[in-house]
């Protein structure tokens, strides 16, 4: 099956919130996202929901096409273990996230959080919510992850993006390493972080089995040159 599409529509919302009242529409927007070919829609709220806000998500649930997924990425608090247990969504992202980062940066140490990140993955996965955990690619900490019970892993993607241009085969190479490990050890692999129209192809061609890429930033700043619709299609395009 080709690695799927989920779109990151964060930079929607901040949007949305910049001018106040409801324009750009969430939820329009995202239903154009998953008829555009899409295969799932992805947010992360954040406590100071400067983006997305806890309201959308659930108005967001409510507006998932069949045969679609919704990821709901976060640091798993008691507000936010709280919205997606009640949610339902078809996958938690868990991101060790401090409440006033700019954005994800680092991927969890697995060793040191084993049973904390245990007890929540249990929690979600007794609801039949799948779980996939911020990681990068250190092996040791990947099989920490198998074992903490987590279905997937979510390969965080930045010092990928910033060697690509440099020697895409050197910056490749730890992620080959990670998912040959992923695949011994039966450990699903999505990615994300800074995977755009450039470099995109190439990740998804050396990765056998990628199951997910979760883009936002660059997609919808692509969607501003070109429209929502081809970005889409373009970014479909370049996986295989």
């Amino acid at each position: 099956m080709p690695t799927k599409l989920s779109v990151n529509i964060n930079k929607i919302a901040t949007l949305r919130n910049a001018r106040g009242g409801d324009v750009p529409n969430l939820i329009k927007a995202a239903l154009a996202i998953q008829n555009f070919g899409a295969d799932g829609i992805t947010v992360h709220p954040r406590p100071d929901q400067r983006h997305i806000r806890y309201s959308d998500v659930k108005q967001l649930k409510k507006n998932i096409l069949p045969n679609k997924e919704f990821n709901i990425e976060g640091y798993p608090s008691k507000k936010f273990i709280a919205l997606v247990l009640s949610t339902k969504p078809t996958q938690v992202t868990l991101v060790p996230d401090k409440p006033n980062q700019l954005t994800s940066n680092a991927g969890w140490n697995t060793i040191k959080h084993e049973s904390f990140l245990r007890d929540i993955i249990l929690d979600f996965k007794n609801k039949g919510i799948r779980t996939s955990i911020f990681m990068e690619c250190d092996l040791k900490k990947i099989e920490y992850a198998k074992r903490i019970g987590t279905d997937r892993i979510e390969l965080y993607t930045e010092s990928y993006a910033r060697g690509f241009l440099k020697n895409k085969k050197k910056a490749i190479a730890p992620f080959c390493s990670a998912a040959n490990l992923c695949h011994e050890i039966a450990l699903e692999i999505n990615a994300g972080h800074d995977l755009n129209l450039d470099n995109l192809e190439f990740f998804s061609t050396q990765l056998k089995k990628l199951k997910e890429v979760s883009i936002g930033h660059a997609l919808i700043s692509d969607s501003l040159y070109i429209g929502l619709k081809n970005a889409v299609l373009m970014y479909k395009s370049r996986l295989t």
